[in-house]
């Protein structure tokens, strides 16, 4: 019979349950169809999708840079720099590269200290050398004489002739960025060589290479930019520091961390993911697997996989030894008394008889901790497999998804534009279940590798994660087969059908519902499932709100946990009555839900 204390914990998570699904808590009460005011009907209006869509999207604290935008603010950044200092661009530009692109550093060092800064950027004001009045000027790499209009200076004045400064260029673009910091080939001479320098005497290869360093400099040495890390993408991304949300979306399709530049992870921080990777990546899960599947030779030490039913191992040439797979002893000392050649009860004889020699003692200690070591890999081997079996299979389903949806916006839209008479911006809730069908992919991938790292200890919060993981996955699944598996009817169809309306608003109410689950999932699991303490009980505020709530029992989910729902006033008026299993107001004629076809109770 239950103790008081675990019907106490057992309440506990069922409000936890509350909050979560019904997105109520004491302070905030919120309602699953906050942004859907307007009757589920309203689906069926001109372009029902893209202001409802559009409001439920949170703001967005990123810009993706094409080239031309790149370019354009880089040179607004040289422009800006040059006006307010009444400089010329190129030495705006130098100050430019020296601070990382930041605008702000420039002004501020430079109205500090403006001596300092020319000199330790290598803006001179006067030249070092004077060669005025000189009517054939000798260049400082091959010594030979020109004319003054065959020689060129920095802003130090030193002499060099044209060809020796295109090899010096051209050297220092082909090692490499560096030549971004170009200065005077004169050892003890810090004059800082301008873009207008390369511009007149560099190849247009040569030139061409500058200039991608140059642009490659604006993103890479600016704090506030990065480029996205999809391979053979050429957009950036500059990111506005305030939310807690690392998740860019670039053009390119692909979704990556601000933060830590992996794939985006969220719910999971990204030092769980880092720990993650490497697990997937490192020999200690090779080693786990030997640990767990083989055994050590008693003699040369080689591990051993024993791949038939026999007892008996002979270990490989060289060495040849014969031992006993269960015991590890000598085959010598074994036969018809110690169990023969399918078992060995040499050992468990043994400890029964208490009548060991000192050296079968050791024997026996050193076997116990073999096993005790064999059986702790081969547990731990189990439970990292289950977790990322479960984190690969979603990442899979995840490429599906993205694939589908490529196959969806290039011919299925307008396949189906034409079949069901309906123009495609009709269309666009297909679209946008299919995008938030890979959403919840991602964040279901990643919560595998957020409940391996769940301490074992944690029991309540191991079951409460379990169970919300198990309801968002449950209502993913639904709204996978009917973007999947339904939609194929319609697009199989030779002309319009009837049931296409009735298709729409369930597959736009499950998109929203299951939208929300993930949303609800997100912030529980960012919070560190904060309303369960390490014994199992509730906060205060999360037991607040159980008072008043309807009961259901969810599906799906893998916990003993209860799913209570706080319906809003609203969606259960005269007109329609709300389903116990995933909250979708339904109209009132109708006796099974559209979402989820369970039926009405």
């Amino acid at each position: 019979m239950d103790s008081e204390d675990d019907m106490h914990d057992a309440n506990d998570v069922e409000s936890l349950d509350d909050d979560f699904y019904s997105g109520e808590t004491e302070d905030a009460p919120m309602d699953y169809y906050s942004d859907y005011d307007d009757d589920p009907d309203d689906f069926l209006d001109d372009d029902p999708d893209s202001d409802r869509i559009e409001s439920r999207r949170p703001e967005q604290n990123f810009t993706i840079l094409k080239e031309s935008d790149i370019r354009r603010r880089q040179e607004d950044d040289i422009d800006r720099v040059a006006t307010v200092l009444s400089i010329p661009r190129e030495s705006a530009s130098i100050l430019l590269r020296h601070y990382n692109w930041s605008v702000s550093k420039v002004h501020d060092a430079w109205f500090v200290d403006e001596e300092k800064v020319r000199k330790t950027v290598g803006l001179l004001e006067k030249p070092v050398l004077q060669n005025y009045n000189s009517r054939e000027l000798t260049c400082g790499i091959c010594f030979e004489k020109y004319l003054p209009s065959r020689v060129k200076s920095a802003s130090c004045g030193h002499p060099y002739c044209y060809s020796c400064w295109a090899g010096y260029i051209s050297t220092s673009i082909n090692d490499g960025p560096g030549c971004l910091g170009l200065r005077c080939p004169d050892p003890i001479c810090g004059a800082a060589v301008g873009q207008d320098m390369i511009n007149l005497l560099a190849s247009d290869e040569d030139k061409e290479k500058y200039d991608r360093y140059l642009i490659r400099s604006y993103i890479e040495d600016n704090k506030k930019t990065k480029w996205c890390p999809a391979p053979g993408c050429e957009y950036a991304v500059t990111f506005d520091a305030g939310s807690g949300n690392y998740d860019v979306s670039c053009l390119c399709s692909y979704s990556f961390c601000w933060n830590c530049t992996e794939e985006a992870h969220r719910p999971v921080d990204c030092g769980t993911v880092a720990k993650w990777i490497l697990k997937n990546s490192a020999e200690s899960e090779n080693m786990n697997w030997i640990l767990a599947n083989s055994k050590p030779c008693p003699k040369c030490k080689r591990p051993i996989e024993k791949n038939q039913g026999c007892m008996h191992m002979t270990c490989t040439p060289p060495c040849k030894f014969e031992f006993c797979w269960l015991c590890l002893g000598a085959w010598s000392d074994h036969g018809e008394r110690t169990g023969g050649f399918y078992a060995c009860n040499r050992y468990e004889t043994a400890k029964q008889e208490g009548v060991v020699s000192d050296r079968d003692t050791l024997l026996l200690i050193q076997y116990d901790e073999t096993e005790r070591r064999r059986e702790m890999a081969k547990n731990s081997l189990e439970r990292y497999t289950h977790y990322y079996e479960r984190w690969a299979s979603n990442q899979s389903s995840r490429q599906k998804a993205l694939a589908d949806l490529h196959q969806m916006q290039t011919v299925h839209i307008e396949k189906l534009s034409d079949t069901q008479c309906q123009p495609e911006s009709q269309l666009k809730f297909i679209t946008e279940a299919w995008l938030q069908i890979v959403e919840c992919r991602r964040v279901l991938k990643w919560t595998y590798a957020y409940g391996f790292y769940l301490p074992e200890h944690e029991h309540a919060k191991k079951q409460f994660f379990e169970y919300l993981q198990g309801e968002a996955e449950s209502g993913l699944e639904r709204l996978h087969q009917c973007a999947e598996k339904e939609l194929q009817l319609f697009l199989n169809a030779d002309g319009p059908s009837r049931e296409f309306n009735d298709f729409r608003t369930k597959l736009a109410g499950l998109t929203s519902v299951t939208r929300n689950y993930f949303e609800n999932l997100v912030r529980a699991l960012e919070n560190g499932l904060s309303d369960v303490d390490s014994n199992g009980a509730a906060s205060s505020k999360a037991t607040s709100s159980k008072n008043g709530a309807g009961s259901s029992k969810g599906r799906g989910g893998r916990g003993k946990a209860t799913i209570r729902a706080s319906i809003p006033n609203r969606m259960t008026d005269d007109n329609h009555w709300s389903c116990e299993h995933c909250t979708y107001a339904n109209v009132r004629s109708a006796t099974t839900c559209q979402m989820c076809n369970q039926p009405r109770r």
